[in-house]
């Protein structure tokens, strides 16, 4: 027979076990791994809209946005290793603060250039090569519940969305899809000179991102520094294609744990 006192101290040592649980995932959460959830189309057709992953926030080291718990080094971050050009990173929006993923670009000194949809990086043109076309179902997608945009303008409601795409391969090899949807403004840019300490970003669906190409002052990414870098985002863990992550009948089959290039 289990006495009152019995029962009160089970149910302290329940509370305490919840507390250190949540205490535990709440440290892992804030300095190991955060979780993000595509809302837009930038990174088509790499990320969907819908996917579901984890940000490694350890793969450039600690920063004020991995550390807000204790106080970071003097010099703002232990690095652990270097962003490399090809990364997919989430990072925090350099006026607004919003979380942002993009594709890293370029690397501090170098020189950017779109002409003609084609990345020029150092005055080298990144190779593209034809890879079909990525078609989508022309619908609201996401809790926002955009719709994508198409080449040759807007179909009916349930029908195709296509866009061309192609596979880039950057210096030292990285090779990634691309889309492009029409000739845009951010087809033809000036040349960008990343400055020291910063970083230049892409998004893979050319036509329909707001990225470094477009200035701050412009409501743009701009350059972003190294402190803004939240951290790499490695592996889909689940897709869902309609309104809530949380509508299991909805998650892609094909996007489980799925590797990111």
């Amino acid at each position: 027979m289990t006495t009152k006192t019995e029962a009160k101290d089970g149910i302290i040592e329940t509370l305490k076990t919840v507390f250190w649980a949540l205490l535990i995932a709440g440290v892992f959460r804030t300095i190991f791994f955060q979780p993000f959830w595509i809302p837009s189309s930038s990174m088509k057709d790499t990320l969907l809209v819908g996917d579901f992953l984890f940000v490694n926030k350890m793969a450039y080291g600690y920063s004020a946005y991995s550390c807000p718990f204790f106080k970071c080094p003097i010099s703002g971050r232990i690095l652990a290793s270097e962003p490399e050009r090809g990364d997919i990173v989430v990072f925090s929006h350099p006026v607004n603060g919003q979380d942002f993923i993009k594709r890293l670009i370029g690397l501090p000194g170098d020189r950017v250039q779109v002409k003609d949809g084609v990345l020029y990086l150092n005055g080298v043109a990144a190779p593209q090569t034809p890879d079909g076309t990525f078609t989508e179902t022309y619908e609201r997608q996401g809790p926002l519940g955009n719709l994508p945009q198409c080449t040759g303008g807007r179909p009916a409601d349930g029908a195709p969305c296509d866009k061309e795409k192609f596979v880039e391969t950057l210096p030292g090899g990285v090779a990634h899809s691309v889309l492009n949807i029409r000739t845009s403004q951010l087809d033809n840019t000036p040349i960008y000179t990343v400055p020291e300490g910063q970083y230049f970003f892409m998004g893979d669906n050319r036509d329909n991102s707001t990225d470094s190409r477009v200035p701050q002052a412009a409501l743009g990414v701009g350059f972003v520094p190294f402190e803004n870098l939240i951290g790499r985002a490695d592996r889909v863990i689940y897709s869902s294609a309609g309104r809530s992550m949380l509508a299991f009948w909805t998650w892609r089959s094909d996007r489980y744990f799925k590797a990111l290039d």
